[in-house]
Formats: C-alpha cells, sequence, structure tokens
C-alpha cells in the first residue's frame, strides 16, 4: 500500500435492475416472467447487469491494490458517516453520484461509468480502468474538481435535507398541495401540485421540463415570443430557482409568486397547511424524505457545504 493509498475510499454501488426485480419476485425466473409478461426484452436487463457486474469486480481489484476501501449500497447513505479525509466512488448512473453528493461535507467524490455504451454520464467522466490513476491524482491532490452548489431544506422542528440537483415541496399523492409561501416581503397562500427548487446543476433537469412547457403553452397563446429561450445556470451559481407546479388560483389561494431565485441573503419560506401527506425530498428519492404537514415551517436555501466532483 502506497503512502497515498492510506486515505481510506468508500466505493457506493447501487442495485441493478435485474437486482431489483429479483429481491422483488424471490427468483430470477419470476423476474424473467413479469418482464417478459409485460412485453418487454429481458435480455437488456441481463445485459445491464452483466455489464455492472464486469465493472464493480473490475473496481474492487482496482481498491484491493489501493489499501484501505469500504463497499457501502445506496441505500445506507442516509445513516453513513463519512470520513473528512475519505475518497468516495459512486459507480452507477448519474442519480447515484447526485445521491451520495448531498450526504457529503466536502469529500471528493469520482463518479465511474460502469456501462458507457448505455450511460452518457455526465457525472460520470471515468471507466473502473481509469480508477488507480484517478485515485492515486486525488490523494496526491493533483486532480481538478468542480464545485456543485446544494440546496438544502430547514425544518422548524431542527430535521434537514440536501438536494444536489433539485427538492421537491408538496403531497406524496396526486392530491393539491397547502402551503404558504414567503419570498421577501411578499407572500401568500398557494394550492399546486408542489414546488420545485433547482440548484445550477439540476436547472438541465426538471426545472428545464417546467419552464420549457411553460414556454410552449405562453407562445400557443401568443404571449410569448418564439426567441425566448431557456439559460439552464453554471453548477456552482450562488443561487437556487423555483417553481410552483400548475398554481391554482381561487377564493383561497393565489398565483403570482410562481417563479423565482433563491439566495442566501432571501430565502424561501413555507408553512404548510396540509393535515397529511406532505413531504420534501430530493434528487426524485421518494423514500428519503422530511414530512412536511400542517403548521410546519421550511426554510428554503443554499446548503453552506458544497460538493466536489473529480473531473
Amino acid at each position: 500500500m502506497s503512502a497515498a493509498g492510506e486515505r481510506k475510499v468508500v466505493l457506493v454501488t447501487r442495485r441493478t435492475r435485474l437486482e431489483e426485480l429479483v429481491a422483488r419476485y424471490h427468483t430470477l425466473a419470476q423476474a424473467r416472467f413479469y418482464v417478459e409478461h409485460l412485453g418487454a426484452d429481458f435480455s437488456d436487463y441481463l445485459a445491464e447487469n452483466a455489464a455492472y457486474a464486469r465493472s464493480l469486480e473490475h473496481t474492487v481489484q482496482t481498491l484491493q491494490a489501493w489499501g484501505r476501501y469500504q463497499l457501502l449500497d445506496r441505500a445506507y447513505l442516509p445513516n453513513f458517516v463519512f470520513a473528512p479525509d475519505d475518497i468516495v466512488v459512486a459507480i452507477g448512473q448519474d442519480g447515484l453520484v447526485a445521491n451520495t453528493m448531498k450526504y457529503l461535507e466536502g469529500q471528493p467524490l469520482v463518479g465511474l461509468n460502469p456501462d458507457p455504451g448505455r450511460w452518457d454520464g455526465v457525472l460520470l467522466p471515468f471507466e473502473p480502468s481509469g480508477l488507480g490513476k484517478v485515485l492515486d491524482d486525488v490523494a496526491r491532490n493533483r486532480r481538478p474538481t468542480r464545485t456543485v452548489t446544494m440546496a438544502e431544506a430547514r425544518l422548524s422542528d431542527g430535521q434537514s435535507l440536501r438536494g444536489v440537483n433539485d427538492l421537491f415541496i408538496g403531497p406524496r399523492t396526486h392530491t393539491s398541495a397547502l402551503y404558504e409561501i414567503q419570498l421577501g416581503e411578499r407572500r401568500e397562500l398557494q394550492s399546486s401540485s408542489g414546488i420545485i427548487v433547482s440548484t445550477g446543476l439540476g436547472s438541465t433537469a426538471w426545472l428545464k421540463s417546467i419552464v420549457t412547457g411553460s414556454l410552449e403553452i405562453a407562445r400557443a397563446m401568443r404571449v410569448a415570443s418564439r426567441e425566448a429561450e431557456y439559460e439552464p445556470q453554471p453548477w456552482d451559481a450562488e443561487r437556487l430557482t423555483f417553481a410552483v407546479r400548475e398554481p391554482f388560483p381561487s377564493r383561497s389561494s393565489t398565483a403570482s409568486l410562481v417563479f423565482g431565485e433563491v439566495t442566501a441573503a432571501q430565502p424561501l419560506k413555507l408553512r404548510s397547511r396540509m393535515p397529511d401527506n406532505g413531504v420534501i425530498f430530493s434528487d426524485g428519492m421518494e423514500a428519503d424524505y422530511l414530512r412536511f404537514t400542517a403548521g410546519m415551517e421550511a426554510t428554503i436555501t443554499l446548503a453552506e457545504s458544497r460538493g466536489r466532483l473529480v473531473v
């Protein structure tokens, strides 16, 4: 083990689609029957699983030669305590990198693409074959990183949750989200399908779809020109963007405060009016959420910690 290898590497993994199905239906045969019964190609599930297994095996061999390492399934991320000098590696899709980053406190994060022919991998710049060189460079501070601004929701009861791409505030089910929203001096009661708060990194994802749809509706109604274009923000932008989904004006709700910027100096404040089912989750991980029910207050702002993605 080299001097650089004295730093521990935490390898974050995820189940493949096939592994998820086998866990649900108990056997490979039952999983095959389920997929083929839906008319899908089961061989694609097998190919994806095999590619991930090969990449994972190669990665573990590299880590065995490196020295100290630990494997961590993404299901255990919320309760895992990373050491300050850990080097973190995530092998999977972009979503795994984002889901890992929000639990870090500035540790360098390396994204590995297990199947470049399948995944574009915006957050996966490396392949398993090059991991050894990358780790050595990171340990010796010779590898650049990109700073990623994260969002954070802080509840009145002390709980908090970060988002690397975005935060969702709204109902768990397909019902109306009821809340009071405040930005600066502006305040109103709203009923909607929920609120999206996006980071610069997430501005090419969920937020883009919301704005793109809104622009096309406005163009169809001839209240917006064809020249209007959506511009995503830089990953390290010192601001967040919020958008209210499907706001509904009524006798008890208004819909004028539906889009804007959130900064450290001007956070977004929300008070839930939902008796139950109100939640806040981030980066599409609905299972890891904060309860946001009637009377609870949430402050949405920039997280103090920043992500560091190795490039």
